[in-house]
């Protein structure tokens, strides 16, 4: 057992219960909420009833799994939405020393949904999908949550599942009608991403589609809305309905009112801080001597892939290519990249030639922003770089500048020194030093 020690003045205590915690945002969240101190309180299962039932200490919880229907069954009185589903996230222990259960993940998908629709749909808001087709993928936990929220809009919801009379083969042609998916699957999630549990064709032959949205939030974008991205469909990943669904619950572990716009704010703050920053560009450009330089501006980890190469396959691009070919380098690459590109808070450079493999682009571009650094092909040096040396500088120019610049959320031309290119991207990209 591993509980959180923190605990305010007056002995009141925050904090999110399960079995196996990570990494997790809540705290932050919850900081930037004011319900704090907030604890991560790691249980085993016969811990939780114990722990809920007589512990004092603490005045408010998120549950997570696998303890939800533990913090249903455990609660005095249940909301509406507990009673309905039979899961409860947020459990508030009363002045009168009774436990109150919720359901603030249905709010918080419910919030997600309401500025999707109206933001980015164009929609008056979510009770515009009033008889709308929306198909909801999976049918777990996270499954139900998200229907109750939708059922609440009067759309007409169709659960997707592997085990469920309606499976993933041909969703076309069963369901030729839908306005929105909604994914609630795990697929796609950290590590293994970017995936997707629906085929990029399937969501291309839903001619009426108009968005994607998906309760994962690591990475930034999943695999099912890189394909949204592509088919120009609006999309929006699971960060939104965390730091929303936290709001609603701390506004019941505070019994205040708070201000909604921090949702925004917050998950803006998030994306700062986990987004990679990808550097791409042309051999020679700057991109390693750049990259230490923005990774210390803003105080975070630098990657450069060749490097990474070099440690993962004990030699260096120039050598792996002169002695094994451009082809075979290329896939021990990709590797290279999956690896780091699903990672966050990293500014990365990469290799000249990373844009010649497509497969390369989701792999960048799922947690990181793509920068390309630009300079005159006649000032680029060509030491130790084999394939400019064999085809020289302007045939690769020519091969690989309509690549960068169709990857590249952001070219820089290049100011003439690695600090300035570093302080003009960080300005481009609103971030600061930390």
């Amino acid at each position: 057992m591993a509980r959180g020690e923190g605990k305010t003045a007056g002995g009141a205590r925050f904090g999110l219960l399960g079995r196996t915690l990570g990494h997790s945002w809540s705290p932050l969240i919850h900081a930037r909420l004011g319900s704090t101190p907030y604890d991560l309180i790691k249980l085993e299962p016969d811990e939780v009833a114990p722990f809920v039932r007589n512990d004092a200490s603490w005045r408010g919880l998120n549950v997570t799994i696998p303890y939800k229907r533990n913090a249903a069954r455990l609660a005095d009185e249940r909301s509406e939405r507990v009673e309905r589903l039979g899961v409860a996230n947020t459990l508030v222990r009363r002045p009168d020393g009774s436990v109150y259960a919720d359901n603030t993940d249905v709010l918080g998908f419910g919030w997600m949904l309401e500025s999707f629709c109206r933001d980015r749909l164009g929609l008056e808001g979510a009770s515009a999908l009033a008889g709308a087709d929306v198909l909801v993928l999976g049918d777990g936990g996270a499954s139900q949550a998200v229907q109750a929220a939708l059922e609440d809009t009067g759309a007409h919801v169709s659960v997707i599942s592997r085990h469920g009379s309606d499976g993933y083969g041909g969703l076309p042609e069963r369901h030729p009608h839908a306005l929105l998916v909604v994914n609630t699957t795990p697929v796609g999630m950290y590590p293994k991403c970017p995936a997707s549990v629906v085929p990029e064709r399937d969501l291309a032959a839903l001619t009426e589609l108009r968005g994607v949205l998906d309760v994962v939030y690591n990475p930034r974008r999943t695999g099912i809305c890189l394909a949204a991205e592509r088919l120009g469909l609006p999309w929006q990943s699971g960060l939104a309905m965390l730091v929303a669904q936290a709001l609603f619950s701390s506004e019941q572990f505070q019994g205040v009112r708070i201000d909604r716009s921090l949702v925004g704010s917050i998950e803006k703050e998030i994306c700062d801080q986990t987004e990679n920053v990808v550097l791409i560009g042309m051999p020679g450009v700057g991109k390693t001597t750049t990259g230490r330089a923005l990774a210390h501006l803003l105080g975070r980890p630098f990657v450069d892939l060749d490097d990474a190469f070099r440690l993962e396959f004990g030699t260096s691009a120039a050598d792996f290519i002169r002695e094994h070919g451009e082809a075979e380098f290329r896939a021990k690459e990709t590797q290279v990249a999956s690896d780091y590109g699903s990672r966050s808070s990293l500014v990365v450079a990469c290799g000249g030639g990373i844009v010649t493999q497509p497969r390369n682009y989701d792999l960048l571009h799922q947690n990181g922003t793509i920068v390309q650094l630009d300079r005159p092909a006649n000032q680029l040096s060509q030491a130790n770089r084999p394939l400019s040396q064999e085809r020289g500088i302007q045939a690769l120019a020519r091969e690989r500048m309509p690549l960068y610049r169709a990857w590249a959320d952001l070219v820089l031309p290049c100011t003439g020194s690695a600090a300035g290119d570093a302080r003009a991207i960080a300005a481009a990209l609103g971030l600061l030093a930390r």
